[in-house]
């Protein structure tokens, strides 16, 4: 293909500010229409953006016979129903995380998947194509640390706005699934495997009925993870990882407000050495990887099967969890 074109769903602020600016700026890649429920705001963000189309309807988005891959921000509730949607219109997907609600719809969504082996389907973990994780799988496969006993990771921010989606529980809100999220992928990153145990502790807002905060202890074969997310914290976000013999710690996991130069600090014998990443934007590095996929008609980075195990997780902490 000389270039893709891309349908964005929605008007979303990870699609404004993040992705549709890396999809226009990465080779090979252009946007080429914009859908909202509001005609006024879909033109409006078009003219802003440099896109040709704009629709008032999702839908008609999905007709366009121009478009080869659809961007999908939509609230979490959304994500399934929209990705399958798209599928049987015909277009490649890369969808944002939480690939969805829960594990049932995630299920649902891999057996459309598997009905349209032609079509490539990403979830939208961006921070995974972030150099550092190269470097520290590289650290933790040679064994330079040790065998791995845990890992943990925080994120956290302060959002207590009644109209904001986030704290909408029947859109799919919460902190669980907006933030929680990465914190288990990193989890299962660090292990390369799934736990068998999972523990938790929620803690909802009386008014949103959305998880302000939740704490997690993962079981896996060797070692556990444990992690805090929430929306109604001091903002932060830090990773570690613990070996027999060393340790791991991350400056910034998951994103940043800016891009700025991040380090990955490794402690053994006594001694640490501190590694910088200097700034580069994530969000461009996962829409080339995604696009390389369709054009080289290769496996997505990370694979559909990767995300139904992340909502296994997810939908098993919402499950079992103490209050």
């Amino acid at each position: 293909m000389e270039h893709l074109n891309w349908g964005i769903l929605s008007t979303a602020k990870i699609g404004v500010k993040n992705v549709i600016p890396a999809i226009q700026r990465t080779n090979g890649n252009r946007v080429i229409a914009i859908s909202s429920r509001s005609a006024e705001n879909a033109q409006k963000v078009a003219s802003e953006l440099g896109i040709d189309k704009a629709y008032s309807n999702y839908d008609e988005l999905l007709k366009d016979p121009e478009i080869d891959v659809i961007y999908n921000p939509l609230p979490n509730h959304l994500h399934v129903e929209y990705t399958i949607k798209a599928l049987r219109a015909g277009k490649h997907v890369l969808c944002e995380k939480p690939i969805a609600v829960n594990h049932q719809d995630a299920l649902e969504l891999e057996k459309v998947v598997s009905n349209h082996p032609h079509l490539k389907v990403m979830e939208a973990f961006m921070y995974r194509f972030h150099p550092q994780w190269k470097f520290i799988r590289n650290i933790i496969d040679s064994g330079e640390i040790g065998e791995i006993r845990h890992a943990h990771s925080t994120f956290t921010y302060f959002n207590n706005q009644p109209d904001n989606i986030k704290n909408q529980a029947d859109l799919g809100g919460g902190s669980l699934l907006d933030i929680g999220c990465y914190c288990v992928n990193f989890s299962r990153w660090v292990f390369q495997q799934e736990p068998i145990e999972v523990q938790s502790m929620m803690n909802f807002d009386p008014v949103f009925n959305t998880d302000r905060f939740t704490s997690a202890l993962l079981t896996f074969d060797g070692g556990s993870a444990s992690f805090l997310c929430g929306m109604q914290i001091h903002q932060d976000q830090r990773a570690q990882i613990y070996g027999s013999s060393g340790k791991i710690e991350i400056s910034i996991p998951f994103n940043a407000a800016d891009e700025i130069q991040r380090k990955v600090s490794i402690t053994k014998n006594g001694e640490t050495e501190t590694h910088f990443f200097e700034p580069c934007n994530q969000y461009d590095l996962q829409v080339e990887a995604f696009s390389a996929s369709i054009r080289e008609n290769k496996p997505v980075p990370i694979p559909l099967s990767d995300a139904t195990a992340n909502m296994d997780v997810i939908t098993q902490i919402f499950t079992n969890h103490l209050t």
